[in-house]
């Protein structure tokens, strides 16, 4: 699979892209332009096409782009049809919510484990998976080498469970646990739905 260099800004946008693109493709609209996209999502059309350009020459001068190839381009570029293996720690309220409500496989992932410390989950079904307990998780990451984890565990033992991760394989984390974790080897994503919620009252004070 070719890699690409980029800013991080430009590959948050990459799926807001893919979305717009999709619901295109449901409308049935074959071609559109980098005017089109950035009047839909409220971009300039010079930023559409400078950020597609980190990615190589899509689209043809005064034709525009077709949407199911363009929508093709971006879901090799986030590696979207590669399903890399995931499991998810912390099997609680939320880790229920993230795992059912999800769709990991048309997002790049499939979740192969999901795992928990309280003796009351381990064993029943979530997901289409069996929980397993923590002291299955070596063992586990040895033999099915997941790519990514999710955390949905309580602020206070994020950190370690993300540092034992990575010791074992573990190379992406999208955390959900409400706090910052940091660790060397691996990526990690924060979801942070207080910042998105701040971030909305701020623009509703300054508008």
């Amino acid at each position: 699979m070719q890699k690409y260099e980029a800013s991080s800004s430009v590959v948050r946008r990459l799926p807001r892209y893919y979305r717009l693109l999709k619901e295109l493709e449901r409308e049935g609209q074959r071609r559109t332009s980098s005017r089109e996209l950035g009047e839909r999502l409220g971009m300039t059309s010079s930023q559409i096409r400078q950020d597609l350009s980190c990615f190589g020459c899509f689209g043809q001068q005064g034709r525009g782009y077709t949407v199911t190839e363009l929508r093709e381009h971006l879901e090799c570029i986030m590696g979207l049809p590669q399903k890399l293996p995931a499991i998810l720690v912390g099997a609680g309220s939320l880790g229920k919510v993230v795992s059912e409500n999800v769709r990991f496989e048309q997002r790049g992932f499939r979740l192969t484990g999901i795992f928990d410390i309280k003796p009351e989950l381990i064993g029943k079904e979530l997901a289409g998976l069996s929980i397993l307990p923590m002291e299955q998780l070596e063992t586990f990451c040895a033999e099915h080498q997941p790519a990514a984890a999710v955390l949905c565990l309580p602020k206070e033992s994020a950190q370690a469970a993300a540092e034992q991760l990575v010791s074992l394989g573990v190379r992406g984390l999208w955390n959900f646990s409400h706090c910052d974790i940091a660790v060397k080897g691996a990526k990690v994503v924060t979801v942070h739905l207080d910042d998105s919620l701040m971030t909305l009252s701020y623009h509703l004070h300054n508008q």
